[in-house]
């Protein structure tokens, strides 16, 4: 039996990238899950599809998240979808993966790019799991990205890094709060992952990028989908409040 038969669980921004390969991964283990995205259909169609291919079941949600009224889009969409295709409203694992980067030097951030990112990568988490927990039973699981960022030092990120020590509190505190129920709540590091970004396809650009993990490679999706996919598992049962590194040794220095 897989791991993770008749659960069912939620990763936002899994039409590309990280939340893709963990959206994958959490089907191939047998959970039933909600391929969120915000404006690329065709991708999260792909996602489910590649899931399907492989043997699982899953369906879209769409939901711009950052915006007002963004976790009732999200909510309402995953009720209707797990109505019809598990014949209950019950989700046992949340996956916090979207999230958008701001990439400006540190003296050209605006009030308005602080907001944006601090909308989507922090508020829209926060307001998740608390909509989500009205639907997830004892011992569920939630897992927030993060980024490796939190530890070491990028000028041209410093609001994206603060938005994702955000997401990190998110996970401390709520473990403390929910232990009671058995639900976990942890956070995960990825390092530099190769999401289909054009950089990936430069190899001066990959070159540069590998030197910075131990292991002389970027990462991919599927390294992290890993981690998330045992924090995700019965097997991790007794860890939560936790901050995994999942960068490849990025941050060893």
């Amino acid at each position: 039996m897989s791991k993770l038969s008749n659960k069912t669980a939620l990763v936002t921004g899994s039409s590309r990238g990280i939340g893709r390969g963990i959206a994958e991964r959490l089907g191939r283990d047998g959970a039933l899950v909600a391929v969120h995205y915000a404006s690329n259909g065709e991708a999260a169609d792909q996602t489910v599809k590649t899931i399907v291919a492989e043997g699982g079941n899953a369906f879209t949600v769409q939901a711009e998240l950052g915006v007002p009224g963004d976790v009732d889009t999200l909510f309402d969409a995953l009720r209707a979808g797990l109505e019809q295709h598990a014949g209950k409203v019950e989700l046992d694992i949340l996956v916090n993966c979207a999230g958008i980067m701001g990439g400006v030097a540190p003296e050209d951030i605006t009030p308005e790019i602080f907001d944006r990112l601090v909308a989507v990568n922090a508020k829209a988490p926060l307001f998740i799991v608390q909509r989500m927990l009205s639907i997830m039973p004892d011992g569920g699981r939630i897992i927030n990205v993060s980024s490796g960022l939190t530890r070491v030092a990028n000028p041209q990120e410093i609001a994206y890094a603060m938005t994702k020590g955000a997401i990190e509190m998110i996970g401390l505190h709520y473990a403390r709060h929910l232990g009671p129920r058995g639900i976990t709540v942890n956070s995960v590091a990825p390092g530099v992952t190769n999401n289909g970004h054009p950089a990936f396809d430069n190899p001066e650009a990959l070159e540069q990028m590998s030197k910075l993990s131990a292991f002389g490679r970027v990462g991919e999706p599927r390294d992290v989908a890993d981690v998330v996919a045992f924090l995700a598992s019965d097997d991790a049962r007794w860890i939560t409040g936790a901050f995994i590194d999942a960068s490849g040794g990025s941050l060893l220095g």
